[in-house]
């Protein structure tokens, strides 16, 4: 276990040493994205315009929603990104064998060959919109609703490695999965509204197929009041374990599918 964090550690040095030297390109990309964030909720404020709420909750509560619902996704996004071109890039050009022949896992190698900061764009909007959202909502923060939010943003963020995970061992079967990790994330942009709102073939897959409900809906529901801590945290930490697992698996059954360029 130390031999890994000492490996991700001086990854994450070197990255960041790579960073400083394009310094420009960094914090460009970081405001660009911080930008594309606020289009939904530019979205948000266009609905609350024409209707005073939507079926029942309000444009702060919904704010919220979708301001946690930034935070496990751009942490996500942050450590896991290479997920996204793992298809194409490692499967496709066969070159996985690097992967199998060192003495180190190859799901924590295959991580490590990317620290995404843009994701850091979803973080800080997450994080702006939670405390406006908070303020404006009267909502008060005891100490063990803070430990809470930690623990559940955690199991959150696995959630969403677990999604892309799954979709993204697709490939060791059909060699290209990107399109298929796109549309799955697409789904995510359901969670950040409350699923009531949804037919029910919607709400079924945002709970029970793609769980991307426990992501925003059912954690942030629980901090404005409109939730169980059940449901909330609770479940969402048993989904987080059982989708990771999952996942996990169908990437140890893909490797063993696995045959190089030169099979």
């Amino acid at each position: 276990m130390k031999r890994y964090v000492k490996l991700y550690i001086r990854f994450l040095e070197q990255y960041i040493k790579s960073l400083m030297e394009y310094r420009m390109d960094f914090i460009l990309g970081l405001v660009g994205f911080i930008l594309v964030q606020f289009t939904g909720v530019i979205f948000i404020t266009l609905i609350f315009n024409a209707v005073p709420s939507l079926q029942g909750w309000s444009f702060y509560e919904i704010l919220f929603i979708y301001g946690f619902a930034q935070i496990p996704r751009g942490i996500d996004h942050v450590f896991t990104d290479y997920l996204w071109i793992f298809s194409w890039k490692t499967i496709v050009h066969g070159e996985f064998d690097k992967y199998l022949v060192r003495p180190i896992n190859p799901l924590f190698q295959v991580i490590s060959e990317s620290f995404q900061p843009d994701g850091l764009g979803e973080i800080i909007i997450g994080f702006i919109l939670l405390i406006m959202s908070s303020i404006k909502l009267g909502l008060t923060f005891s100490i063990g609703k803070i430990l809470s939010f930690i623990v559940v943003v955690l199991f959150a963020t696995l959630i969403y490695t677990a999604i892309k995970l799954a979709v993204t061992s697709i490939a060791f079967w059909v060699k290209f999965a990107q399109a298929y990790l796109f549309m799955a994330y697409q789904i995510s942009d359901f969670a950040k509204y409350p699923i009531g709102i949804y037919p029910n073939f919607i709400k079924a897959i945002l709970t029970g197929i793609i769980p991307f409900a426990f992501t925003g809906y059912f954690p942030g529901a629980y901090f404005i009041g409109k939730g169980s801590f059940v449901v909330g945290i609770c479940l969402t930490v048993v989904v987080s374990i059982i989708a990771i697992s999952l996942a996990y698996r169908i990437w140890l059954t893909g490797i063993k599918r696995y045959e190089s360029s030169g099979s």
